[in-house]
């Protein structure tokens, strides 16, 4: 079974470090800001599974990637949205994400992708700026599901957040769509990428 996660949150909320917190079991706390493809295989009861992981910044203004977030939207069987616990902005922009996930084109007309809402940095409790409370709440009202990590002490937790996603999606039978394959990712990230240094000039 192939399992397509996209991966966002706004800057230095931990997204890259829980991603390759999986990936390699080992934190590491600085990342720049850019899109990486990652694929992770392991197997779930005696079947091989193999995780595509999309790790995306997310911009304020969605308008200026809408070509490219759509292209997301429509590749992913589920989606893990990180914010900090020390961050309220970060916690605010989850939200606005998970209604424009909910409100574009390509999620409205294919099976729900199941959402996972990731409250990361639970070992900075003394920063905590968000309850968990709050992320239960949000979760609950807009019908994803919800967990704190931290992907700097907890490997099991990160391994845990994934493996459950991977199991919502198969619950979910979202592998009969037929999402993008890799080379249909890059060549849309190119294209924006290319799109945006011609626009700098």
């Amino acid at each position: 079974m192939d399992a397509n996660i996209v991966v966002m949150g706004t800057e230095s909320v931990g997204k890259s470090a829980l991603t390759v917190r999986l990936l390699t079991r080992r934190f590491i706390g600085e990342y720049g800001d850019i899109e990486s493809i990652y694929s992770h295989s392991f197997m779930v009861d005696e079947r091989r599974t193999t995780l595509n992981i999309w790790d995306s910044p997310c911009s304020e203004d969605l308008s200026v990637e809408t070509s490219l977030f759509e292209k997301k939207v429509q590749w992913a069987d589920g989606f893990v949205l990180v914010y900090s616990i020390c961050d309220r902005a970060s916690f605010n922009a989850v939200s606005r994400l998970i209604q424009t996930i909910k409100s574009t084109k390509d999620y409205l007309n294919a099976d729900k992708a199941p959402i996972v809402i990731v409250g990361n940095k639970r070992d900075l409790h003394h920063r905590r700026t968000v309850l968990s409370e709050e992320g239960r709440l949000l979760a609950l009202n807009t019908g994803c599901h919800f967990c704190e990590v931290s992907a700097a002490e907890n490997y099991h937790s990160v391994l845990m957040m994934f493996h459950g996603l991977v199991g919502r999606i198969k619950g979910a039978k979202l592998t009969t769509k037929r999402p993008l394959g890799f080379k249909g990712i890059v060549k849309s990230m190119s294209a924006v990428f290319a799109r945006r240094r011609t626009d700098s000039f």
